[in-house]
């Protein structure tokens, strides 16, 4: 195996681990780390949660802890070491203190104040530094934080669940369910990482959604729901989410849709998930705020022509006028399709 496939294999182990932080480091990124001594793996560790102990950190007490020391040793880690005071103290004076001879990096910090600066400090000090290992995997990892970070905004996903003919409901609205319990799984894991949910007042009124994570039981965090809808009051509001945690929101034009986004910055939201219906995500992609983009695809014809598309809004006029998507991913969730991609 030669020294890039190793390290390669080394930080994909390091991802997997900051995997383990899906959904409860917001502010903070995913992070995971692994220390390696001779060849062997020596300490493992990902950031759990803001103001706790970052990966690095946490892959140096786990040496400690089976009282091996880590002088000399190899840290692989997803993103660039902090060089900072925050919450906690910079990981470069941890990596230093600890004589780990050398560093590879996935990707350097996002923030243009920091970005590279933990790098020069290692190496300034006489730690050998290799970058950009896996460095397109552990970015779409933290793609909510690379936008908040780099724009201010919030990262936004958009997931639809549709037949194979593009169709989301039935022309009454019944739409329980398109798809079946492995995708609506994987809808719990995207809503673990989302800090609101917005769906469109008919999806809300059709599918009475609970837009809560219940998967797992006692989610620590779970999202503000929003209501896109120009009709729909408070009573009515509260009647569909009795507990309060609900609010209604206009995104009838590109401007309000960008209100909204600007707002939620304020209110420290870093990830916005849309859920449906067909009108509020044509309106969504129509107005270019959309980041990212999940089709859970049935195999099944509903067929219908007054039956809901996965897509509403206006009809183009060309193909050539159809959204592209880019870093296109698919795969199977039971007997579902899932294709992913960037706008």
């Amino acid at each position: 195996m030669s020294s890039l496939e190793h390290d390669t294999e080394r930080m994909r182990e390091a991802l997997a681990l900051a995997e383990m932080g899906w959904g409860l480091t917001t502010p903070n990124p995913m992070v995971g780390a692994i220390l390696e001594k001779n060849g062997e793996v020596i300490g493992r560790g990902y950031h759990h949660a803001a103001g706790e102990a970052h990966a690095e950190i946490n892959a140096i007490r786990d040496a400690l802890n089976s009282k091996i020391d880590p002088a000399g040793s190899t840290l692989y880690v997803t993103l660039e070491p902090c060089s900072t005071y925050g919450r906690t103290p910079p990981c470069t004076e941890a990596i230093l203190q600890a004589k780990i001879a050398r560093v590879v990096v996935a990707l350097t910090d996002p923030n243009p104040k920091h970005a590279g600066r933990g790098i020069e400090i290692l190496r300034n000090s006489g730690v050998e530094v290799t970058t950009g290992i896996l460095a397109a995997e552990c970015g779409q990892l933290n793609a909510a934080f690379f936008k908040s970070i780099t724009t201010g905004l919030p990262f936004v996903m958009l997931k639809l669940a549709t037949t194979l003919d593009g169709k989301i409901a039935t022309a009454n609205g019944d739409s329980k369910y398109v798809t079946g319990v492995e995708a609506r799984r994987r809808v719990q894991k995207l809503r673990r990482l989302s800090d609101a949910i917005l769906v469109g007042a008919e999806t809300a009124r059709c599918d009475r959604p609970q837009l809560t994570v219940r998967e797992p039981e006692n989610w620590p965090r779970q999202p503000l729901r929003l209501i896109a809808s120009c009709s729909m009051d408070e009573d009515e509001l509260n009647e569909l989410f009795p507990d309060g945690n609900a609010e209604i929101v206009d995104v009838s034009s590109k401007e309000k849709w960008e209100n909204l986004l600007q707002e939620l910055t304020k209110r420290n939201v870093m990830t916005l998930f849309i859920e449906g219906g067909g009108e509020v995500a044509a309106s969504a992609i129509a107005a270019g705020i959309v980041d990212y983009v999940e089709f859970h695809i049935a195999p099944k014809i509903l067929g219908g022509r007054d039956s809901r598309p996965a897509i509403g809004g206006d009809s183009p006029a060309l193909m050539a006028d159809a959204v592209k998507l880019e870093n296109v991913q698919h795969f199977s969730l039971g007997d579902d399709l899932i294709v992913t991609g960037y706008l």
